[in-house]
């Protein structure tokens, strides 16, 4: 019995969007403060309905090897079972959260 490939949920926040991908590889990157994301997994070219935002992420994202996203902006990781839909949406206002500070490195 073979050991399946594991596929994370990274949900995380860039310029007031919400991104939810999928990729197989999620580990610390050595640039203090981030979080590496490489392997990006979308969905088969083959379904007959195309989602606008998979497709725009698609583009967004297309030659992209790797992508070190800030810690602060991580909303949630997940290891899942099967691959969802990639999507943006617009973050909605939540005036009762606040990111967590980050202390500042040492020089």
């Amino acid at each position: 019995m073979s050991k399946r490939e594991p596929i994370y949920k990274v949900i995380f926040l860039n310029q007031g969007q919400v991104y939810e991908m999928y990729a197989k590889q999620i580990f610390q990157s050595d640039l203090w403060g981030f979080l590496e994301v490489e392997e990006f997994v979308f969905g088969e070219r083959s379904q007959l309905v195309v989602d606008p935002s998979e497709e725009k992420l698609k583009a967004q994202f297309d030659g992209v090897v790797r992508s070190f996203v800030p810690m602060h902006s991580i909303v949630r990781i997940d290891e899942v079972e099967r691959l969802g839909t990639p999507k943006i949406s617009e973050a909605r206002s939540m005036s009762n959260v606040m990111p967590f500070p980050m202390p500042m490195p040492d020089k």
